[in-house]
């Protein structure tokens, strides 16, 4: 059994630790592959690993480390940079690399040498000067496959990868009604002035006498800097009925789950328009949120705004009266381990994985 085990090489140098973590538990004892795991120092900081086989890897080193082992597929978890060393790697090998961004896959070297000078140019000269940012879109014409990471975004060009799954955990029984705002706290991202705007028309609701008999606290679960800190600290001052918790300094990931396990719904204010390299992206079109891995994962109903394209029936569109919303989804329960329990999970992955192998 051991002799046909599939040799894959999971590469992450460069940003998506979460996303590393989840193929390491799901391939942990799989009885068809063997994984390693090749991390930047960053990146192995921030990973739980057991008995895998994990090395430590940068751009410099990770071609040489390579040649050294025959894979049958080398996945990378990120594509942000170091693009000639990728389009090396993918031109030699059976290669798939997972998209965040669709649309900066595909950027013209004139639209991004012009995007150099509107934001972080010293980081930005030196993708150009260094790390071949003029090959991005030539690295990813050359993987063999290109994969996503929500159903969604799934299409002829770019495969689904199933790495999403709810674990088991008991969520602790509190009368208060927790409400988690997971992601770091930036306007940039997410529509923070209306989450605040809303707050303070509960708190006037409490007030006068319109909303009674509960506790609710709100969690802003991910670093605040700047004036979004500014104006929650100055919320916080002004609330009588409500209670929220912030957070100035980045969390632990023990933090950010407890405080993930309490939540009974998730509040996900995503501004659907972003940016990746100062180029539009849209958020369940060309982008994915984080925070619907994040509702997989712990399991929790999550509500966006209206105009977020879903067909994910965990995800609602957020109603004008939010805590009606939130109370009603508090007493509803949603059976995630039918569809993401982490044995179907594991095994839709390794289907995926073994297609791209026989590609």
């Amino acid at each position: 059994m051991v002799e046909n085990l599939k040799k894959i090489a999971y590469i992450e140098i460069d940003t998506h630790a979460e996303i590393a973590q989840n193929f390491l538990e799901l391939m942990r004892d799989s009885e068809n592959f063997a994984v390693d795991y090749y991390f930047s120092e960053k990146i192995k900081k921030q990973i739980q690993a057991g008995e895998e086989n994990v090395f430590l890897s940068d751009s410099s080193m990770i071609a040489e480390q390579l040649k050294t082992k025959k894979y049958d597929l080398i996945v990378v978890g990120t594509v942000h940079r170091y693009f000639n060393t990728f389009q090396t790697i993918a031109q030699k090998y059976n290669t798939a690399f997972i998209v965040h961004n669709i649309n900066f896959t595909g950027l013209s070297k004139f639209i991004l040498f012009k995007n150099i000078f509107k934001e972080d140019l010293v980081y930005r000269l030196k993708l150009w000067w260094k790390e071949g940012l003029f090959s991005v879109s030539a690295a990813y014409k050359k993987a063999k496959t290109l994969l996503v990471l929500d159903e969604a975004l799934r299409s002829e060009k770019y495969q689904f990868l199933p790495l999403f799954y709810t674990k088991d955990f008991e969520k602790p029984s509190d009368p208060k009604l927790v409400i988690v705002i997971p992601g770091g706290v930036s306007q940039k991202r997410r529509d923070y002035k209306r989450i605040f705007a809303k707050i303070k028309e509960i708190e006037k609701g409490f007030k006068e006498g319109k909303v009674k008999d509960k506790l609710i606290e709100f969690v802003f679960l991910g670093k605040a800097k700047g004036s979004e800190l500014k104006e929650i600290t100055d919320l916080e001052r002004s609330l009588e009925f409500i209670t929220i918790q912030y957070f100035p300094d980045r969390l632990s990931s023990e933090d950010f789950e407890k405080w993930m396990h309490e939540a009974d719904v998730l509040w996900c204010p995503i501004q659907q328009e972003t940016e990746f390299f100062s180029h539009k992206e849209l958020y369940g079109i060309t982008k994915m949120t984080g925070n619907l891995g994040d509702a997989i994962k712990f399991g929790k109903w999550a509500v966006f705004p209206r105009n977020y394209p879903s067909k994910s029936d965990f995800i609602i569109p957020e109603e004008e009266n939010v805590i009606e919303q939130f109370e009603a989804l508090k007493n509803t329960s949603y059976d995630f381990q039918k569809k993401y329990n982490r044995k179907s999970i594991q095994e839709n992955l390794e289907n995926t994985l073994m297609s791209l192998i026989s590609i």
